[in-house]
């Protein structure tokens, strides 16, 4: 039998979106591998009930760690505390997600249990009683293979790339001991977004603008497209956020988020490597550029010519009157 561990995140007490998938990937691991999950939420006192519906989503277990010190993300007590319970618990595989945390604890994790790291999943298989992973390397230009042939193995998934199904799990909670670790690197402010504000690496729907909307003050017609669809958020490219018309939070691409929404407008940008290496495993894009040479038509599923500043207001109208309907 081969278990896995589901590491989460929460955010404020509350358990990411995220982090369902996580557990949902793990559950499809642990049944190719006649295994069970438990999935790990470490935080602040009283988050007893912040994991009590992952058993939905394909939880067995949940394991609750607190601390006074752990309410925000510290890199050594997280990491010490999932490497702990990964060597007790004698798991094949420690599954968490490739955001901005999960970029980090991933390697601390890695090299507390000598383990392999895949990062950046972006598909999962078992072959032969091995996990399979694939990711894109080389700015996406091509994808690897790994085969993760030691236990435990940690694999960190991109967001928004794998399913949530319903499993109906116990998803019974548990507390456990937490680790405050060493404390040689603490965390004691997070500057969020304003509040409801969608984090790109989340978001169902992403629009972004790039250099050829020409200025911030045009910015708006991306928001109230966004705003239109619903449940969207709006991204930028590096040129843009290099230029200070957008803060760095939604800049998308190789130096910023990586994104998998189910669908990805881009306005006004050209189709820079470096960007496609952030966005182009979502599950559709169009592209909105005047020209018609942009290499962002190549990886586009669908594509209109001409401008934007015309475009944008008549697609935002169409799609509030569609919703309306």
């Amino acid at each position: 039998m081969a278990n896995i561990l589901a590491v989460c995140e929460q955010k404020n007490g509350q358990v990411r979106k995220v982090s369902r998938e996580v557990v949902a990937t793990a559950r499809l691991l642990a049944d190719a591998l006649g295994g069970s999950v438990d999935a790990l939420v470490v935080g602040a006192p009283g988050l007893d009930a912040a994991g009590g519906d992952l058993g939905a989503v394909g939880a067995d277990r949940v394991l609750v760690a607190t601390h006074d010190g752990l309410g925000l993300y510290q890199p050594d007590g997280y990491a010490a505390t999932a490497a702990v319970l990964a060597k007790a618990g004698g798991y094949a595989v420690v599954v968490l997600a490739a955001t901005a945390t999960g970029r980090d604890l991933g390697p601390r994790l890695a090299v507390q249990l000598d383990a392999p790291l895949a990062m950046d999943a972006t598909g999962l298989a078992v072959e032969g009683g091995k996990v399979v992973a694939t990711r894109p390397v080389y700015a996406g230009k091509a994808i690897q293979r790994l085969t993760l042939d030691a236990q435990p193995a940690v694999v960190a998934i991109r967001p928004n790339t794998f399913p949530v199904g319903s499993a109906g799990k116990a998803g019974a909670v548990e507390i456990v001991a937490a680790q405050p670790g060493a404390g040689r690197t603490v965390v004691v402010e997070v500057k969020a977004a304003a509040q409801g504000m969608l984090d790109v690496a989340e978001a169902p729907v992403v629009v972004s603008g790039g250099r050829g909307m020409k200025g911030p003050e045009h910015f708006h017609l991306l928001e109230d497209l966004a705003k239109a669809i619903g449940g969207a958020a709006v991204g930028a490219s590096r040129a843009v956020v290099d230029a200070g018309w957008r803060p760095h939070g939604e800049q998308v691409g190789q130096t910023g988020k990586t994104v998998s929404p189910q669908l990805y407008i881009a306005v006004g940008i050209s189709g820079a490597i470096q960007h496609l290496a952030g966005m182009r495993t979502a599950k559709v894009i169009v592209a909105i550029n005047k020209d018609k040479d942009a290499p962002i038509f190549k990886v586009a599923d669908y594509g209109i010519v001409g401008d934007a500043f015309e475009i944008l207001p008549k697609l935002t109208e169409e799609v509030r009157k569609l919703r309306a309907g």
